[in-house]
């Protein structure tokens, strides 16, 4: 089952990228590139929602639709 919520990256000065999410709390994943701090953010996220549905015996966020937007970055 696939979940879609929303991610704030930023980077750091020291020149890691962080990754934080308001539509799961506690997510927060930090590597050295965007996309290391993607796949980290990904299985913290599975991990997170695992255990919150566990505790509340049902899903708490909606599956991804048929259909969806996807912000694509593409460097020049």
């Amino acid at each position: 089952m696939e979940r879609m919520i929303n991610l704030h990256i930023e980077k750091l000065p020291e020149g890691f990228y962080l990754a934080t999410s308001d539509d799961l709390p506690g997510l927060v994943a930090q590597g050295r590139t965007i996309q290391e701090t993607l796949e980290i953010a990904r299985d913290v996220g599975k991990k997170l929602l695992e255990a919150r549905e566990e505790r509340a015996g049902a899903p708490i966020l909606p599956v991804i639709a048929d259909k969806f937007d996807y912000p694509l970055v593409i460097s020049g």
